[in-house]
């Protein structure tokens, strides 16, 4: 027959096996949630600088005076729709021009038939096709205005694809999410469930639901504590060694904050889950914690 101590022994090696396993079971989970907020960060960023590439060009009248076209700039940038504006001369057109077609058109011609313009980029909220409208009838009745022109159908594609892909990414998320928590929690049901009957025999000694529950929130809150910078630790080494691309889009106080909700919901729904199992055993009696 095994000695006490090496009775005492074998479950202290459980336990620490039973704590170990909690610990990697809940960094996981919280680094799949810290990738999915990352996911969902990215994604929001990189809709609003897709949409705030989307802009109209202004095609300017021949007969324009310069104050005119230096009144106008001034103008646009008065206007909270406007993020940038960039003024582009006849001769600059032509030049561009020139460089696509490979010849020199205007030596062919004779004379610049382009026109002076200006390219407008608007914010993310007037960036659909009815803001764009309105903006455009009233540049229009400008005089110096020949033409406002803009891409309706790429507008149009270009929202509609953005506005399926955050459907998509808040499903998936959504899912992911319930599944890394249900996970999480039958990990943690687990664990509980090892102790059952150190739970009851506490129980039949007299000791309170407070005092037995108390013990395994206090644990559970130094494991969240602990597999939060797990978590944390994986995702800083991942956007670190991620592509200058991805990283361009990452705000680091929306990372900060994001660390942040990883640490504290880590600690929450483990305490949370915690309690509730230990609730569940002190409920049975010793009879139903054989099934």
């Amino acid at each position: 027959m095994k000695s006490l101590k090496q009775e005492a022994q074998i479950l202290k090696r459980k336990l620490k096996n039973s704590y170990f396993t909690s610990i990697v079971s809940l960094s996981l989970v919280l680094f799949v949630i810290g990738m999915l907020g990352l996911l969902i960060l990215n994604a929001a960023k990189l809709s609003t600088h897709v949409k705030e590439n989307i802009g109209f060009s202004i095609m300017l009248k021949n007969e324009a005076k310069q104050s005119e076209i230096v009144d106008l700039q001034d103008y646009l940038k008065e206007q909270e729709y406007v993020k940038s504006t960039d003024y582009i001369s006849k001769e600059e057109a032509a030049q561009e021009l020139r460089e696509e077609l490979g010849e020199n058109f205007v030596e062919f011609l004779g004379y610049n038939p382009l026109l002076a313009s200006i390219d407008v980029k608007v914010f993310e909220e007037y960036s659909s096709i009815e803001s764009i409208v309105k903006i455009k009838n009233a540049l229009e009745k400008r005089s110096e205005v020949k033409e406002v022109f803009f891409q309706e159908s790429v507008i149009d594609l270009v929202n509609k694809n953005l506005a399926k892909m955050g459907v998509v990414i808040f499903i998936f998320s959504l899912l992911l999410a319930l599944i890394a928590v249900a996970l999480l929690n039958n990990t943690v049901r687990l664990s509980i469930y090892t102790k059952r009957f150190s739970i009851n025999t506490l129980k039949l000694v007299g000791a309170t639901n407070r005092f037995i529950t108390k013990p395994f929130v206090n644990k559970s809150i130094l494991h969240g504590i602990i597999a939060g910078f797990v978590a944390i630790s994986f995702l800083a080494f991942l956007i670190y060694f991620a592509p200058d691309e991805l990283t361009a889009l990452i705000d680091l106080n929306d990372v900060g904050s994001l660390f942040f909700v990883i640490l504290v919901f880590g600690i929450i729904i483990n305490s949370l889950t915690t309690y509730l199992a230990v609730r569940k055993y002190l409920n049975l009696n010793i009879d139903e914690l054989y099934f």
